[in-house]
């Protein structure tokens, strides 16, 4: 049976360039860089040239990239370290309906202990309208929290006009960038960005290391107390090799960026193109044209999303419903939500993430199993086989039966 993986906003595979260059950490370049004896200085060299390459990535100085252990990680450090260092000025942050959880549970949990958070809403494309934007600012506003590009559905936000509301209003500007590292150019200067969030897993890197993005001067209380690692940033041991795997990971997403998004999105406008053309009644979720070249989000109607990807998955297809730090919930996605997308079609959503080792075979392969796979299950529906949308009180039972399950 076939292996196509197409779930790469979950998580990419090591490139094999990456791997080489972390192996002689785990054996003789075992050393702790905080050591100072010959052990532990060779060591430090390789996590601060990894520092210069993740710092290259992004347009800032080498004193300004926090290694940390993922992307939650560095968006709870960026949040709550911003509301602590800045409870004196205020306690409203802003942010938007449809950030990872990492972002939102943060704000969440702020919001019980006395933090006052806007949620700024979407339109029907998931984009943001800067006027809401500029309308939640209050005198107490500390934090602007706004991903660079949607998980779910690879909108990109405006960041450079984002930004400048920030900066016009001097509030602290925040983002989630895990999403866009890697695929799409990120300049923290451009954007005037404080605090930006990576992740290695997301980039050919392997899991459990990331780096946060601190503008020089910026007050921030950090989250891990311990030892002075990370220039008082972040205590805790170095994870070396994952620290040099990422700075290998983002040279070489740099160095292929402009070749390897213009195939992506070659790829995805096949499969978004054979997709319209054999599937009828389907919805295409997100922005046409705003969006990262490798990201497609589609609702089947008539289906239920979870049926769709296990029928994919007997065929050797991985897909996603949505975010995979959601996965096991009942509840239809969150960002679906928040664009109106109905109910039933939320349900449907499936995602489709490319990457670096997808290939024009692997699209025509997904365009063969997919039309039978969406039929046979249409024809086990019940809705599809009365030919009528469903009432608006019927999708207030779904939804009353959501959440009585997810709680």
């Amino acid at each position: 049976m076939k292996r196509i993986y197409m779930d790469n906003n979950a998580t990419t595979a090591v490139r094999p360039e990456v791997l080489e260059a972390m192996l002689p950490f785990f054996r003789e370049q075992f050393g702790n860089p905080s050591s100072v004896h010959w052990a532990g200085r060779a060591v430090s060299g390789a996590v601060e040239k990894a520092r210069e390459q993740v710092a290259k990535m992004i347009n800032c100085s080498a004193a300004e990239v926090v290694f940390v252990s993922c992307g939650s990680e560095g968006d709870n450090l960026a949040i709550l370290g911003t509301a602590d260092a800045l409870k004196d000025r205020g306690n409203h942050i802003i942010t938007t309906a449809v950030e990872h959880p990492a972002v939102l549970n943060t704000c969440e949990y702020l919001e019980k202990r006395g933090y006052e958070v806007t949620y700024l809403p979407v339109d029907r494309d998931g984009m943001l309208d800067l006027a809401d934007l500029e309308a939640a600012i209050t005198e107490k506003t500390i934090l602007i929290s706004v991903m660079w590009a949607n998980n779910e559905t690879g909108n990109i936000f405006p960041m450079e006009e984002i930004g400048r509301i920030a900066r016009k209003y001097k509030v602290r500007f925040h983002t989630d960038a895990v999403q866009s590292v890697g695929k799409i150019p990120v300049d923290v200067q451009a954007a005037s960005v404080d605090l930006l969030v990576i992740s290695g897993h997301k980039l050919g890197a392997p899991k459990g290391v990331g780096a946060i993005y601190i503008r020089r001067g910026t007050k921030l209380t950090q989250l891990l107390h311990g030892g002075h690692q990370e220039r008082n940033r972040r205590a805790g041991t170095h994870n070396v090799a994952g620290i040099v795997g990422l700075g290998l990971a983002c040279e070489l997403a740099a160095a292929e960026m402009e070749e390897a998004s213009g195939r992506i999105r070659k790829l995805r406008d096949r499969l978004e193109q054979g997709i319209v053309a054999a599937v009828p009644e389907i919805k295409l979720n997100g922005h046409p044209t705003q969006r990262l070249p490798n990201t497609l989000n589609v609702s089947f109607a008539y289906i239920e999303g979870e049926s769709l990807l296990l029928n994919f998955d007997m065929k050797g297809i991985a897909a996603s419903s949505g975010s995979a730090c959601t996965s096991g919930s009942l509840e239809p996605s969150h960002v679906m939500g928040a664009m109106c997308v109905d109910v039933v079609l939320a349900h449907s959503s499936t995602r489709f993430s490319l990457g670096h080792d997808n290939t024009e075979a692997d699209v025509d392969y997904v365009l063969e199993v997919l039309p039978p796979i969406v039929q046979r299950l249409r024809e086990m529906s019940p809705l599809y086989n009365r030919k009528e949308p469903m009432t608006c009180e019927e999708c207030q039972v779904i939804r009353k039966v959501s959440t009585v399950n997810e709680g």
